[in-house]
């Protein structure tokens, strides 16, 4: 009976978990491009997946209502993101100029430290992340007490885990797409225009907060 009613919880966390994550953003961008070049696909899910949790379970203990109450923090970290994701919309616009650039075969794969880096940068630069998976994931885990909340906080880091391996190593399936330099220069061109994108709004939250 008591594994029936933990069903519900577990349920109600995977669903929020994956509702926040499964939209196109700078990190998962940056993982779709990983998988498709076959590029340090298990390390780099395996971290992106357990950073989640690692933010989830904070947010489930509390910070999150710290984060949101220290305005001097959030704002340091929008600014952070807004830079970061400039810089990385610009070197996706380049690679999408320069179709040469482009071919899989022709393409040296980052290096793991710098693919690490980058993935990191893109999830703890990213303001958003606090707001949602911490403060909201955080405060909405309140209305479950003991088991059920630990019940609903397994439920959102299965969902992470989930979704970054199915990303991974589900961009496999389009390699016959992306054989052609074409491909990836439109990619290479959608990814730009997210990245700046997100960083005019992270802009305008930090001007106008």
């Amino acid at each position: 009976m008591e594994n029936t009613s933990l069903f519900w919880p577990v349920a109600s966390g995977f669903a929020l978990g994956g509702g926040l994550i499964i939209a196109i953003g700078a990190q998962n961008a940056f993982l779709l491009r990983q998988g498709l070049l076959r590029s340090h696909v298990f390390i780099l899910c395996l971290i992106a997946a357990t950073a989640d949790a690692a933010l989830i379970i904070a947010g489930v203990a509390g910070v999150g209502t710290l984060v949101q109450s220290n305005p001097t923090l959030l704002k340091v970290v929008t600014l952070g993101g807004a830079i970061f994701l400039t810089v990385y919309a610009l070197q996706a616009a380049w690679r999408a100029w320069k179709p040469d650039a482009l071919a899989v075969e022709g393409q040296a794969p980052a290096s793991l430290g710098k693919a690490v880096s980058t993935l990191l940068a893109f999830t703890f630069l990213n303001p958003h992340v606090y707001l949602d998976t911490v403060v909201l994931v955080g405060g909405i885990s309140a209305q479950y007490v003991g088991d059920a909340r630990v019940a609903f906080a397994v439920g959102a880091v299965l969902a992470s885990f989930v979704w970054f391996f199915s990303l991974g190593y589900g961009a496999r399936l389009l390699t016959p797409l992306f054989a052609k330099p074409r491909a990836w220069q439109i990619l290479d061109g959608i990814i730009a225009i997210i990245m700046a994108l997100l960083a005019l709004s992270l802009l305008q939250r930090f001007f106008t907060s």
